[in-house]
């Protein structure tokens, strides 16, 4: 059994592949950590605590607020003692705020609970480790949950908090996990960044003071990550330990660390406090979202496979994890608002006849005036204007070439000028007396009223049920502010943050029961919800507006850090590109845009003779890469954040008999020769073929291969193949 309970100590061992996570109770009362590491035989770690210098209060009680402030928790809570970030703090009906939790019983479970309303690891391949504390003042009872999985080296952690008393609780904050341990000199990865430029690695020396990645936008916006990752000094792709922990939401996050006088390092992670409170009445619980807690002692590449292996195995719905995705076509940066089915049907033919099989049409097809932002949106009917005969009459002649169909939503939004707002102008986030800030020209929906989430699913079913329609879009073009609702009382106001997010896993946990065969691709405003929340109902996520390919290998290396390239929503866009205006030649920008689902966001029928004849070409490299994508490992190889110079990754086969590689020249020196790049993954034993010559793998991967030297901006594809 992967958890063992050492009776005579109170210690639990989980155990992965390669992993021990240790934790036990002190006192008779306090849950707390012991190890997280490299996996150990014995769970006899007691000593660990150092019961000689941090004395419980049972034995020395006129000194317990030091006992508090130096034990490693697991579940630390606010308001009695323990100065560093707390996971748990509630307000008494008497105002008062603080818990005061203690250890109360466990249970061993085999397999791993689904979690009703929010995205949840799954898999029968498990053991789970449910502990129960108490707070009997309140009749608050907290219930952690750790589950470890036989194929995977991570530790899901939740918590369900119910009110077991007589009186009236609210929340005021409920992290999902903890992880307290030592480590004197470290650093602190996460990610920032901004619109066109997610994604991007960041890395801060850890001293004293508390280093926060957080957002208070209604998702994680496009500045910052649900994720934060403590290394020791100097740790790279291949060497370093990682301590690792990923939140599966996709709202207001807050992911903290600091490290305290006696180099004691506590991380947290969950829903942002700033932004969260609520009401727990008596037998009500709530339930936090999930945390994925990762170790490597071998490096960033190491916790990175983890997290693919884990998300690809145990969080991406199954159905849709290996199943191979369509080529797609996107209009919107062909046409923007501009377009009628003529236009959209003269893309489709020229698209089809190069193997392009799936035409999305995007914002602009709905409502009776959306020409511009301003308008139409929320107003889920077909413009006839636009389109004559309607949707179902697109998608008609679409069927006669073999060509598949997709629709853009963006379900979350409404505009001022619409039949929606005209009609329900309470349906919108507002606080009382204001006008709310538009962005884009648009408003946020209230998704705490059921009513607005009923509507809204059936507006987007009811064309799902009479259009043949394989693929979403669901766009977010925009952050939530005031943030008030006419539905929920006043003393409720603090959940709707958390609520709104609920309502669109409500919403897409729908579409996927009645239409499974549907293809979500969740978006906002590129890869501003890019997160593992969302990829629990949408196997791919739009990664950024930026297609440019430059600019694509700083975000799409961040985004792989966390997530499988084949979640990775990739596009051929046109050149110069609308963004940055860079030029860089069309069969750069398809080997660029392999990095993921690959499809093409431009106007074809504009494209020249030489344009056109190579897009099959380009499409059948990917389809002979495609399984690569879907179930390969991802090894990074350099990184032109960087070295400011190139940038190269490659995928290779679980069995190690196929990989590929892409590498891109970002800018070309003067009397310069090929580049030695040292490949990874593959077999020492096995022989491959490099364009036509045989190498041994411990040759390839120790001295090297030979890239030859290239153009600014020039992208080489290399298949590598075992002999």
């Amino acid at each position: 059994m992967a958890i063992v309970y050492n009776d005579r100590e109170q210690i639990w061992k989980l155990d992965t592949e390669n992993t021990s996570y240790v934790l036990g109770v002190v006192d008779g009362k306090y849950l707390s950590h012991i190890y997280y590491g490299k996996k150990i035989r014995s769970s006899e770690l007691s000593y660990l605590l150092r019961p000689d210098e941090i004395v419980p209060p049972s034995i020395r009680p006129a000194e317990q607020l030091g006992f508090m402030d130096a034990i490693q928790l697991e579940y630390p809570c606010g308001g009695i003692g323990d100065f560093r970030e707390c996971c748990i703090s509630v307000k008494s009906d008497a105002g008062q705020i603080g818990c005061d939790l203690s250890y109360k019983g466990y249970e061993i479970v085999k397999g791993k609970a689904k979690i009703a309303g929010l995205p949840t690891c799954f898999g029968d391949n498990a053991d789970t480790l449910v502990i129960r504390l108490e707070d009997e003042i309140y009749g608050l009872v907290v219930s952690l949950s750790f589950t470890v999985f036989d194929d995977c080296d991570a530790v899901i952690r939740s918590a369900i908090i119910e009110n077991r008393g007589s009186k009236i609780l609210c929340i005021e904050r409920a992290m999902s996990s903890c992880l307290d341990f030592e480590m004197r000199d470290c650093e602190v990865i996460t990610q920032c960044g901004a619109w066109a430029r997610e994604h991007i690695i960041e890395r801060t020396v850890l001293n004293h003071a508390a280093v926060i990645a957080e957002s208070t936008r209604g998702e994680e916006g496009h500045d910052s990550m649900p994720f934060m990752a403590v290394v020791s000094q100097n740790t790279d792709r291949k060497s370093g330990e990682v301590y690792a922990s990923q939140l599966i939401y996709s709202g207001n996050f807050m992911a903290k660390v600091k490290k305290n006088a006696h180099d004691q390092i506590r991380m947290v992670i969950g829903i942002n406090p700033e932004t969260f409170s609520w009401k727990l009445e008596p037998g009500d619980s709530f339930q936090t979202p999930e945390a994925a807690l990762v170790y490597s002692s071998c490096g960033l590449g190491e916790m990175t496979r983890d997290y693919h292996k884990l998300f690809r195995k145990h969080l991406i719905r199954q159905d849709w994890v290996s199943k191979e995705r369509p080529i797609l076509i996107n209009n919107w940066e062909a046409t923007y608002f501009d377009f009628d089915k003529d236009k959209l049907l003269d893309i489709a033919k020229t698209a089809r006849q190069c193997g392009i099989e799936l035409q999305v049409l995007d914002d602009g097809w709905f409502g009776y005036n959306r020409n511009q932002p301003s308008g139409g949106l929320g107003d889920w009917y077909v413009n006839e204007d636009k389109l004559e005969g309607g949707l179902k009459g697109l998608t008609d002649e679409l069927k006669k070439i073999d060509m598949k169909f997709g629709l853009w939503f963006e379900p979350e939004m409404v505009c001022e000028d619409t039949d929606l707002y005209k009609k329900h102008p309470g349906w919108i986030l507002h606080q009382v007396g204001r006008i709310p800030a538009r962005a884009r020209d648009q408003w946020v929906l209230d998704y705490s009223n059921p009513e607005v989430r009923n509507y809204i699913y059936e507006s987007m079913a009811k064309i799902l049920r009479e259009v043949p329609v394989v693929y979403i879009k669901w766009d977010m073009n925009r952050s939530l502010s005031d943030v008030g609702s006419e539905y929920l009382p006043s003393d409720r106001q603090g959940e709707i943050w958390h609520r709104h997010v609920l309502g669109v896993y409500e919403i897409q946990e729908k579409i996927t029961k009645e239409f499974p065969y549907v293809l979500i691709e969740n978006c906002s405003s590129g890869g501003a919800r890019f997160d593992a929340g969302m990829l629990y109902y949408s196997p791919q996520i739009w990664c950024s507006d930026d297609m440019d390919p430059v600019e694509r290998l700083s975000i799409q290396e961040g985004t792989a850090m966390l997530y499988p390239i084949s979640a990775i929503g990739s596009h051929v866009a046109k050149s110069p590109n609308d963004i940055s205006g860079r030029e860089v030649s069309f069969e750069s920008r398809a080997v660029a845009a392999m990095f993921g689902t690959f499809g093409y966001e431009l106007d074809v029928t504009k494209l020249s003779e030489d344009e056109l004849k190579q897009i099959p070409k380009q499409i059948a490299r990917y389809k002979s890469i495609r399984r690569l994508v879907l179930d390969g490992e991802y090894y990074r190889i350099a990184s032109c954040r960087e070295n400011k110079e190139y940038d190269a990754y490659m995928i290779v086969s679980e069995d190690k008999k196929e990989a590929f590689m892409i590498y891109m020249q970002v800018l070309s020196k003067a009397f310069s020769r090929s580049r030695l790049l040292r490949l990874e993954g593959l077999d020492s034993d096995m022989k491959y073929d490099v364009n036509g010559k045989v190498y041994d793998g411990d040759v390839l991967m120790n001295a090297g291969l030979l890239i030859p030297g290239s153009k600014d901006f020039e992208a080489q594809f290399i298949k590598i193949t075992a002999v």
